[in-house]
């Protein structure tokens, strides 16, 4: 798809405040106008000194002239950076909405793929950093163009031959000024890559401070998130030391207007063939010419980026959503068939082939096989977290494709061995499966699950906040947690990813007890290491490298190479664990 031009992209992001930013135009135009008035008057002023004017009414008058005009311009300009501020910061709203309700509607798994400091830096950085440009760009940067146009216009109605020569410095100033910004679009992309790099860095050594210090890998973390500190900090400095000389260049060459109005003014001037009104005048509005124009060009920094950012939006807006029906769909059972379903995370590496499995409602179905053969994958495509890549998964006979989003969610509970705890209270978190749930039937469904008793030793019970992520918790306690939120979503099909993975054997029986009323009446789909936790389930099925090795009870699978294999391997480490 072809890019957009910053600046028309955020004209488009921006339609809701179109007429706020037109009007902030608007009167900063007319703030130029006035702001010139001094100048002019200025000239009027040294051009009657010089012709020995001595009224002072006179002086006076053209000083009230001055003084009005830049009233009226400072006025009119702080008047337009208000409206375009109001303005700015409701598109900045907007957008921040518009990425917040995009991510929802992407594939769960593909949203779980990103960084949380990737998205901090889009959300929050990278959105905020075009306040400036947004806000100021349009008044200003129209403003200060107009400016110097205009007195360029003036000056060749003067005298032309003097109006090109008060333009002969900026071109050489600007040419060293674009030689800088030629490359700045890519030097500010690779500048956000170095700081993305060193947040999702600050990210992962707050979050696994727990493993670093167990571990004791305290020096070779902080080695890694001091290098990422250090190379942003190197690449910041290096990219302005290359802009160093030639800015300066740039600044100190392009105001020297006056190296060529005044001699060859003069010259002019003394051959008579300039009058010395207009040569003052000249010589006062071509010292106006160049401010602007800088001001102009340093909003060339600003539109590169504007351009990163506005890219990095982008890819987050026009990210390939999932294309679910919209209308709320009646399912007559929980049936669920995967046809010929095959599946890639990317376009180049397929993880599923061409897989068929049936799991009828109010079935216990478990999955197994080698890390890595895709039994994650089949949970996670027919909790909706993705969508297949070629085949169907239907549920009571629907194509999920066409089973609305929000009604998928509800149908599937999904307990897996990482669960996400929010830093609320214990009972909020339990709550988050239903939120219309009673503490009455949080705490029944935290007593089901087995872990009343270690909240209420908690300190303040239910009330208790977990932490960021569940930190105050031991891995076994938020993962019963977790499923007692799936208890209280009571959704009709339930999948267990390794939900006991945390669980220390002495707790084991009483997950399996709670596990027990969760699904009772319900589909289940279990994913599990230990073999001894599905024995008794109504099928297993053995997946092998994408694809379906076997599929039976646990005596006939015993039968199947692989199966025994990983049967005999549990059962070897269990009488290890016993001994």
């Amino acid at each position: 798809m072809q890019k957009k031009n910053p600046l028309f992209r955020i004209w488009e992001l921006g339609e809701s405040e179109r007429g706020k930013l037109k009007s902030a135009i608007v009167l900063a135009l007319f703030g130029v106008i006035f702001g010139i008035v001094p100048y002019f008057c200025a000239a009027k002023i040294v051009v009657s000194l010089l012709n020995d004017e001595k009224a002072f009414n006179f002086y006076l008058f053209w000083c009230g002239i001055a003084m009005a005009g830049y009233f009226l311009r400072t006025m009119l300009y702080n008047l337009a950076l208000a409206i375009s501020h109001k303005g700015t910061f409701r598109i900045l709203k907007n957008i921040r909405q518009m990425v917040l309700e995009k991510l929802p509607k992407l594939p769960l798994g593909s949203v779980m793929d990103i960084s949380s400091g990737k998205l901090k830096q889009v959300i929050v950085d990278q959105v905020e950093s075009m306040e400036t440009t947004l806000a100021h760009l349009f008044p200003e940067m129209t403003s200060n163009l107009m400016a110097p146009i205009l007195v360029i216009i003036y000056l060749f109605i003067l005298d032309w031959r003097m109006a090109l020569l008060s333009l002969v410095s900026i071109p050489i100033g600007m040419f060293f000024m674009m030689m800088i910004m030629r490359n700045y679009s890519t030097d500010y992309e690779k500048s956000v890559k170095v700081t993305q790099d060193m947040n999702e860095t600050i990210v992962e050594y707050i979050g696994g401070i727990e493993v670093i210090k167990a571990y004791n890998q305290g020096k070779n973390s902080y080695a890694k998130f001091a290098d990422r500190v250090k190379a942003n900090a190197s690449y910041y400095y290096n990219w302005m030391k290359r802009c160093q000389f030639g800015m300066a260049l740039a600044l100190s060459i392009a105001p020297t207007t006056l190296i060529t109005v005044l001699p060859v003014g003069f010259i002019f001037y003394s051959k008579g063939s300039l009058s010395l009104d207009n040569f003052i005048t000249i010589i006062i509005l071509a010292m106006s010419i160049v401010g602007p124009l800088i001001a102009a060009m340093n909003f060339i920094d600003n539109l590169a980026k504007v351009g990163t950012t506005v890219a990095s939006v982008d890819e987050l807006l026009n990210a390939k959503e999932q294309n679910h029906g919209i209308t709320k769909v009646v399912l007559q059972n929980r049936d669920i068939e995967l046809t010929n379903v095959s599946f890639g995370y990317s376009e180049d590496k397929e993880i599923l082939h061409n897989l068929d499995l049936s799991i009828p409602t109010g079935s216990v179905t478990a999955l197994v096989g080698p890390s890595g053969s895709g039994k994650s994958t089949i949970a996670k495509l027919i909790a909706g977290f993705w969508d297949v890549s070629q085949g169907k998964i239907t549920i009571g006979g629907v194509d999920v494709k066409d089973i609305p989003l929000t009604q998928l969610y509800d149908e599937v509970a999904f307990v897996s061995q990482d669960n996400f705890l929010f830093d609320d209270t214990v009972m909020n978190n339990i709550r988050m499966g239903n939120t219309k749930a009673t503490d009455e039937q949080v705490i029944a469904a935290a007593t089901q699950a087995g872990c009343d008793e270690f909240i209420k030793e908690l300190e303040h019970g239910y009330y208790t906040k977990v932490g960021s992520g569940g930190a105050h918790l031991s891995g076994g306690e938020k993962q019963r947690i977790s499923i007692a939120r799936a208890m209280i979503k009571d959704s009709p099909i339930v999948v267990l990813d390794e939900a006991t993975a945390y669980i220390d054997p002495e707790n084991e029986a009483v997950i399996q007890k709670a596990v027990a009323q969760l699904v009772k009446g319900k589909s289940l789909i279990l994913i599990a290491h230990r073999l001894s936790t599905i024995t008794s389930s109504d099928k297993i099925v053995v997946v092998k490298n994408g694809t379906i090795e076997a599929e039976g009870t646990h005596n006939e699978l015993l039968k199947n190479k692989l199966y025994h294999d990983m049967w005999a391997a549990h059962i070897g480490m269990r009488e290890e664990e016993i001994a």
